[in-house]
C-alpha cells in the first residue's frame, strides 16, 4: 500500500525519463542542472502573505540555455479550478511530448502515470506556477524549430486562496501562455464565464487602445461530459455547445451579453473540448496511480484526440505579443514585468497589465537593437581588431546607430508613441554609453598614448628650456625666470608621474597629472599654447628698445645745452 502511494509523486527521472527522451524528435538538455527533468517551481506562493514572488533563477536557467532562448517559444498552461486534474491532464501531456514519433504515446496499461505530482483527495496538490524543466524542442512541417513549455497553475476558488490570488494566477498564465487551457467539470456555467471574463479585463482594455486581441488560443476543456446525446464527445461537439454557450441574444440581460463580448474580443481563437469520465476506478480508488488498466477505455478514446490538437507539429501555436513571435529570451522578460505588477499590494488595474506588458515589449525591441550594435561594433573595433582612427570609428558609430535606431522603430511595439519615444531615448543614450566604451578600449590599443604623459611632459620641459634661454638672451629675466621655475614644476611631474606608475601608490595625483597632459594634448596647440607666452616676451623686448633711445636723445641735448 505505502508503494502504490508512492508511485502517485513520482516524476520522470532515471530510467523510465531516460528511455522515454530517446525517442525522435525531443533533444535532451545541456544544462547538467535540469539534466532530470521535473516540476519547477518558477511562481512562489506565500500562503501567509497573500503574496506571489518569481524564481528569477529558475526561470533563467531554463529559458537562457543556448539551444532555446533564440526559439520561438510555444507555451501550453493548464488552468482552472482545484481539484479537477488539471496536473493529471498535463502528464498525458508530457507523455506525448517524450513520444515523438510514436503511435502508442499513450504508454503500457500497467505503466504509473508520472511527471507532475498528483493525488486523488479534496484538498490542493499544486501552488502557484510550476513548469516543467525539461525544454521540448520540436521541428513544424515547415522546417522551423519551436519551443514548447507547459505550464501547470495553482487551482483557483480553493479554502486557502483569496480572490486577488486566484485572479493573479490565471491572468499571469493566461498573459504567458500562447495556448490556455481552461479546465472546467461537466459544464460550462455562468459563473465560469465570469469569472473568466474578470480575468481577461486586461484584454478589454488592451483591444480598445492598440486594437488587436491581447490573448490568442483558449480552449474550454469540459470534463465529466455527461451529455453525449445532446452534443457529442471530442472537438466538434464541443464547439456546437460553446457556440450556444458564447452566443449572443437580443433578449439577453446586457450584463449577460457584456460577458460574452469581453471573452470574444480577447481571445484570437477559442475552441471547446468535452471529455467524458475516466470511470469509478480513477474517481473513487485511494491507491490509483494513472495506469491505463483502470481507466475507461471512452476516456483514453478521447485524449488521444485531445492531445494532439494542442501538442502535435502542426497544431503548435507560438506565443505572440502585438503581432510579433516572442523567442524564450523574450519570455524571461515578460515574466520579470507581469511579476513587477503583481507584487504590489492590490490587485493591478489592467490598465497596469496593459502598461506591463507595453514596457515589456518595447524593453525587448531595445535590448534586441542594442544587441544588433553590440555584435556589429565588435566586429569593427572589437578586441581581435586593430586600433581604429576615432574619426573613423565615430563613423561607424553613427551609422550604426542610425542603424539601430530603424530597427527599433521597426519592431512592432505596444505602449503608444509616447512610451515608444521614450525607449527609443533610452536606447539611443545606451548605444552612446556603450560608444564611449569602445572608445576608450579602441584608445588603449594605441602604442602611443602609453607614453603620451611622459612625451608632453618633457616636451614642455624641453620648450620651457628653450623660452628660459631665448628670454634671458634677450634681456627679459623675469619671464626666464618664469620659465625655469615652470620646468622644475614639470620636471617635478615628472618624478611623480613615474613613481605612480612603479608603485602604484598614489593613483589620484597620478590621474590628475594625466588629465592634465590630455588636455594640453588634445585641446591646446603649440600655437595656442606659445602665443601669448612669445606676446609677453615681444612686448617686453619692444618695449625696452623704445625706452632706450629716448634715454640717448635726452643725454644728447643735454650736451649741446651745456656747450
Amino acid at each position: 500500500m505505502a508503494e502504490e502511494s508512492s508511485l502517485k509523486h513520482r516524476h520522470h527521472t532515471g530510467q523510465n525519463c531516460t528511455d522515454s527522451r530517446r525517442h525522435e524528435g525531443v533533444e535532451l538538455t545541456s544544462d547538467p542542472q535540469l539534466d532530470v527533468s521535473g516540476a519547477l517551481q518558477i511562481v512562489l506562493s506565500d500562503e501567509e502573505q497573500h503574496r506571489f514572488s518569481l524564481d528569477d533563477e529558475a526561470l533563467e536557467r531554463m529559458l537562457l540555455q543556448e539551444r532555446v532562448k533564440d526559439l520561438h517559444a510555444v507555451v501550453l498552461s493548464v488552468a482552472g479550478a482545484f481539484r479537477k486534474g488539471k496536473s493529471f491532464l498535463l502528464d498525458f501531456l508530457l507523455r506525448y511530448m517524450y513520444s515523438q514519433g510514436s503511435d502508442a504515446w499513450l504508454g503500457g496499461d500497467d505503466e504509473p502515470l508520472t511527471g507532475f505530482t498528483w493525488r486523488g483527495g479534496c484538498e490542493r496538490e499544486t501552488t502557484g506556477i510550476q513548469a516543467w524543466s525539461h525544454v521540448f524542442v520540436v521541428e513544424k512541417p515547415d522546417g522551423s524549430r519551436v519551443a514548447v513549455l507547459l505550464l501547470d497553475t495553482q487551482g483557483v476558488f480553493d479554502s486557502q486562496s483569496t480572490i486577488r490570488d486566484c485572479a493573479t494566477l490565471f491572468a499571469l498564465s493566461t498573459m504567458i501562455s500562447s495556448v490556455q487551457v481552461y479546465n472546467l467539470s461537466q459544464n460550462i456555467q455562468e459563473d465560469d464565464l465570469q469569472h473568466l471574463q474578470l480575468f481577461t479585463e486586461y484584454g478589454r482594455l488592451a483591444m480598445e487602445e492598440i486594437y488587436l486581441k491581447p490573448f490568442q488560443s483558449l480552449m474550454f476543456l469540459v470534463r465529466d461530459w455527461s451529455y453525449p446525446y445532446e452534443h457529442a464527445f471530442g472537438l466538434d461537439g464541443g464547439n456546437q455547445f460553446l457556440e450556444k454557450r458564447l452566443q449572443v441574444k437580443q433578449n439577453q440581460h446586457e450584463e449577460l451579453q457584456n460577458v460574452r463580448k469581453h471573452i470574444n474580443s480577447c481571445f484570437s481563437k477559442i475552441s471547446c473540448f468535452l471529455l467524458p469520465h475516466p470511470g469509478l476506478k480513477v474517481a473513487i480508488n485511494p491507491h490509483f496511480d494513472g495506469r491505463l488498466q483502470d481507466i475507461d477505455d471512452e476516456f483514453k478514446r478521447e485524449l488521444v484526440n485531445l492531445v494532439p490538437l494542442l501538442l502535435a507539429p502542426e497544431n503548435l501555436v507560438e506565443k505572440e505579443i502585438s503581432g510579433s513571435k516572442v523567442t524564450c529570451g523574450d519570455l524571461l522578460q515578460y515574466f520579470r514585468a507581469y511579476m513587477k505588477i503583481y507584487q504590489g499590494e492590490e490587485l493591478p488595474h489592467p490598465k497596469s497589465m496593459l502598461q506591463a506588458t507595453a514596457e515589456a515589449n518595447n524593453l525587448a525591441a531595445v535590448s534586441g537593437a542594442k544587441d544588433l550594435y553590440t555584435r556589429s561594433m565588435e566586429q569593427v573595433c572589437g578586441g581581435d581588431r586593430p586600433y581604429m582612427s576615432p574619426v573613423d570609428l565615430e563613423r561607424s558609430h553613427e551609422e550604426l546607430k542610425q542603424s539601430c535606431v530603424r530597427q527599433f522603430c521597426g519592431v512592432k511595439k505596444m505602449g503608444g508613441e509616447e512610451l515608444c519615444r521614450r525607449y527609443q531615448e533610452q536606447l539611443e543614450q545606451e548605444i552612446d554609453e556603450a560608444y564611449a566604451s569602445f572608445l576608450k578600449h579602441n584608445h588603449g590599443k594605441n602604442m602611443f598614448l602609453a607614453a603620451r604623459t611622459p612625451a608632453t611632459l618633457f616636451l614642455l620641459m624641453l620648450l620651457m628650456y628653450v623660452s628660459s634661454v631665448l628670454t634671458g638672451f634677450l634681456g627679459v629675466s623675469s619671464v626666464a625666470v618664469l620659465c625655469d621655475l615652470l620646468m622644475g614644476l614639470v620636471l617635478l611631474s615628472l618624478c611623480v608621474w613615474i613613481y605612480v606608475r612603479y608603485s602604484g601608490e598614489l593613483r589620484e595625483l597620478g590621474c590628475f597629472i594625466d588629465r592634465m597632459t590630455l588636455t594640453l594634448w588634445e585641446q591646446r596647440t603649440p600655437r595656442t599654447v606659445f602665443s601669448k607666452l612669445l606676446e609677453v616676451v615681444w612686448c617686453r623686448v619692444t618695449r625696452s628698445a623704445v625706452k632706450r633711445p629716448r634715454q640717448r636723445l635726452s643725454s644728447n641735448n643735454n650736451l649741446k645745452k651745456r656747450n
